[in-house]
């Protein structure tokens, strides 16, 4: 069953014959042409000691200059250090000696100017420090800029107005919360716990407007209308109708990310909110953009938001400050940045591996452990690897390819049994789990991981028939055809079984007709397995044109009816009946997202590789059908898989969305969006679908392709990072080599 070394190089060799390039859309395909985009990434700068709940909430603004300043109880801070993934910290400013003699109570920004209150006066230091008016209020602890050097001050109940020195004083009737200047009225609004009021900047006079209860937080948009906060949702009202009518009811908005509501602010036509659930943004009239977990902020309880430099957006917590920045790049600086981290963090003896054990969110103090998937993960960013550099022809992809294929190809070396590759393998007594099923190597310095499983399988043949097809490196290549023969080599002497160290089938090694049908139509294994040992053997027949596997793939097809079993449409998949045996009721219990990921590998080998044109044609229509039932995931992954089969239509723009919108952060931070009140949840349904629209990939938590994208909750509290070698690489690249992603365009 095995071919010479030479054999198998000259057919590497005739491959080559044919030049390697990226190949363009095919007629009708659309292509995204890679112009910058704006990314978000967030950096953090946690308190050293977070300000007691009894004090007085912190507040934050930012001068023109892009000082960034927050008054808090343990004086005046500013960020220090910080980038993404390294937080920094808030530091007391010393920048003047006075202010650090002083207890600032609040912050705002005049012309762009910082301007501070204390118990004394409001001041600034810009303007030759010429700013200082007293307010006699000893116990001031919020105020507003107006123009001309105004301001409204308040100590939670009293009220000063203040131009040039104190020229008016009231008593607001209730508990101060906050305070804004309406440009358009000449009038400060002042919003108390259970009352909305206006003051007259031209004639000194306080009118009620609106009397409820419950209120924590306001805004005024540029459509004149006032948006109150609450504890459980927001209303709004006319700033033009003063004051309110006597019959009006607002209605309470409460599809919202989060309920509870801490500050709103309107920052450059944007209506930003902040809660104890996170911060949030509203997308027109009924979407909102959500920022919580550490994945953007130290702490989800939010207490004030401002305007930062250059677009960004600060997000102050309890437990220190995020902020929202917005740089704009192409995919492809994406993909370079990915390509860094991989390198720099990911890499284990040649594997693409998480890393694992991290101290608060921090990839320096992990370590990089070994997978059971360690083969199916690496395969992954080696497709990418070996896509990136058909593209671009670059050295540095190329020697990735070496490495990681030298990781695969030890995968057969250490196990005892001819063309079984193991899952894994580490430096002996040092594998970090399940540890009853590694074996010792012969070399007495390393242990190998057995149970490899069908998904292994797919992700070796997978891209072995890349390397084989796209690179043109003479060793690459043949190397790649040699491990493509000796694993399918084994399955078919093994009558289609992995065959494990004892001589045993592993669990899901099985590709067998007596294992394949003997599962009812319905259950989603007998379509995979029938999908995947056909992509296989072709696979195999392609580029070793050894007999076997094509009369081995015509069996399956004519005499076993694996083409009927890969034809059976999606929507015809589902739970086993109930006289059926126990595993194919455990193989059904609901949609295998880890079956999704082995189809798309396979259907590489599948259509690519088809024995004929007429299979071809076949096999588009199942690859088409399966993607149809995915669609509502947008999965980049399987969308720009699709388009191998020449349709026009694979919703590529949704492709594009989740290479944008996926985070810059890979880190594991625990995230939680099932108490979402925007979302429309739907029952309970076998495929798992949670909610009617699938959230973007920065607001859910950090999956690869063998999720379910509808899983709203998840996590692990920053104790991992991802690599985004097979998550987000893969795609990327392919979608350039098969030329529906265009090079960077800026």
């Amino acid at each position: 069953m095995r071919r010479s070394a030479n054999l198998v190089l000259s057919i590497a060799l005739s491959i080559l014959a044919n030049p390697i390039t990226a190949q363009k859309p095919f007629p009708g395909q659309p292509s995204h042409r890679d112009l910058p985009f704006r990314q978000l990434y967030s950096i953090k700068y946690k308190f050293d000691f977070p300000p007691s709940p009894n004090a007085h909430s912190p507040k934050i603004s930012c001068d023109r200059n892009g000082v960034i300043q927050i008054a808090a109880p343990s004086g005046l801070l500013k960020p220090s250090g910080g980038a993404l993934l390294h937080p920094g910290r808030l530091i007391p400013d010393p920048s003047y000696k006075y202010i650090t003699d002083i207890h600032i109570r609040s912050i705002d920004v005049s012309d762009g100017q910082l301007v501070y209150l204390d118990g004394k006066a409001v001041f600034s230091n810009a303007w030759a420090g010429k700013l200082y008016i007293k307010h006699a209020l000893p116990d001031a602890a919020l105020f507003r800029c107006g123009p001309a050097f105004s301001f409204l001050v308040s100590d939670g109940r009293s009220l000063r107005y203040l131009r040039d020195s104190a020229v008016w004083t009231g008593d607001a009737g209730d508990k101060v919360i906050d305070i804004l200047y309406d440009n358009r009225r000449s009038s400060f609004w002042i919003l108390g716990e259970h009352s909305l009021s206006v003051f007259s900047t031209r004639d000194h006079t306080l009118r009620s407007h609106y009397k409820g209860n419950d209120f924590t937080c306001f805004a005024l948009d540029s459509a004149r209308q006032l948006i109150v906060g609450t504890h459980d949702g927001y209303f709004t009202l006319s700033a033009d109708k003063v004051p309110a009518p006597a019959n009006a009811r607002p209605v309470i908005r409460r599809d919202l990310p989060a309920t509870d509501l801490s500050v709103i602010r309107i920052i450059d036509g944007k209506t930003w909110f902040g809660s104890t659930a996170g911060a949030f943004m509203m997308q027109g009239n009924s979407q909102f953009d959500y920022y919580s977990s550490e994945r953007w902020i130290p702490s989800d309880n939010v207490t004030d938001i401002a305007k930062g430099k250059n677009g960004s957006i600060l997000l102050l917590t309890d437990k220190g400050l995020g902020i929202i920045h917005s740089s704009p790049m192409t995919l492809y600086d994406k993909a370079t940045f990915f390509e860094e981290q991989v390198r720099t963090r990911h890499i284990r003896n040649g594997f693409n591996a998480t890393i694992s054990r991290m101290k608060e969110g921090n990839p320096d103090t992990g370590i990089l452990e070994d997978s059971d998937n360690d083969g199916l993960w690496s395969a992954m960013y080696l497709g990418a690897e070996a896509f990136r550099y058909a593209v671009t022809r670059s050295p540095e992809a190329l020697q990735n390819c070496r490495e990681s294929l030298d990781a695969m190809e030890r995968l057969f070396i250490l196990t005892p049994v001819s063309g079984f590759p193991a899952r894994s393998f580490e430096r002996r007594g040092y594998a970090s789990a399940d540890t009853q099923v590694w074996r010792n190597a012969a070399d007495p310095q390393w242990d190998w991981k057995s149970t490899t499983s069908s998904d292994e399988a797919i992700g070796h043949v997978f891209v072995y028939g890349v390397l084989a097809e796209v690179v043109d490196d003479p060793d690459i290549k043949a190397r790649a055809i040699r491990l493509l023969d000796t694993l399918m080599g084994h399955i078919v002497e093994h009558d289609l079984y992995l065959v494990d160290w004892d001589g045993q089938p592993t669990k899901w090694g099985r590709w067998n007709p007596a294992y394949v049908n003997a599962r009812p139509v319905m259950v989603g294994d007998r379509k995979i397995t029938s999908s995947n040992i056909l992509a296989m053997l072709q696979t195999a027949w392609h580029f070793t044109h050894k007999p076997v596997y094509r009369n081995k793939a015509l069996e399956l097809l004519n005499k076993y009816g694996y083409l009927d079993n890969l034809m059976r449409p999606m929507k015809d998949i589902g739970p086993a009946p109930d006289n059926a045996d126990q595993l194919s009721k455990d193989l059904s219990d609901g949609w295998n997202h880890s079956d999704d990921e082995m189809y798309f590998l396979g259907y590489w080998g599948l259509y690519r590789y088809a024995l004929n044109d007429t299979l071809k044609a076949k096999f588009k229509s199942a690859i088409i059908d399966h993607w149809q039932i995915e669609r509502p995931e947008q999965e980049a992954a399987w969308n720009i898989a699709t388009a191998i089969t020449s349709v026009k239509s694979f919703d590529l723009p949704e492709a594009v969305n989740y290479l944008q919108r996926y985070p810059m952060d890979l880190v594991n931070w625990q995230v939680t969006n099932s108490h979402r009140k925007d979302l429309v949840h739907i029952a309970p349904n076998f495929r798992n679908q949670t909610i009617t629209r699938v959230l973007p990939p920065d607001e859910l938590p950090i999956t690869r392709h063998n999720a379910n994208r509808f899983t709203l909750d998840g996590g692990d509290n920053g104790t991992s990072e991802y690599s985004a070698g097979d998550i987000w690489l893969l795609p990327y690249w392919m979608g350039r080599y098969l030329g529906v992603i265009s090079p960077p365009a800026h």
